[in-house]
């Protein structure tokens, strides 16, 4: 009997095309499309809000006319943005708001005096504010950024 059967060989199916894909592909690639969209928006939220700190911060010291107000004016920044990163730290005075202003003492005592006093003469060389205001431009945008964490 099984030598009368007609068989023949087993066909297979076409392969599957490769569009669209399984709904399991596609739901990684929209989880995956969404991660990436979260990244860049936050991404893009803090490259904004750096430049505004910046933008801030530029404005206030080119609103100053002489350097020793450019001074007072960087002084006055670190104390609010020292003060936004942590509350009470605006009130610190000597060793203690230096401790908290430049902790890794990347300041050299001749700038840090400037930084104290510079608001208070009555003449200030525009080179040495200069060299404060990049130090402090930096300093600024750490302390707003240590507000965020």
């Amino acid at each position: 009997m099984s030598a009368a059967l007609p068989l023949r060989d087993v066909a297979l199916p076409p392969s599957p095309p490769w569009w669209p894909p399984a709904p399991g592909w596609l739901m990684l690639i929209g989880a995956l499309l969404l991660v990436l969209g979260i990244v860049v928006f936050i991404g893009q939220r803090r490259r904004r809000r750096r430049r505004r700190w910046l933008q801030l911060f530029d404005q206030e010291l080119q609103a100053a006319p002489t350097a020793a107000a450019e001074l007072a004016a960087i002084a006055g920044l670190l104390r609010r943005a020292a003060r936004l990163a942590q509350p009470g730290s605006e009130a610190l005075h000597d060793q203690a708001w230096w401790q908290r202003i430049d902790p890794k003492e990347q300041l050299a005592g001749p700038q840090r005096k400037l930084l104290a006093e510079g608001a208070y003469r009555p003449q200030v060389a525009a080179d040495e504010v200069a060299e404060l205001r990049g130090w402090a431009r930096e300093r600024y945008l750490q302390l707003l950024q240590e507000r965020r964490r």
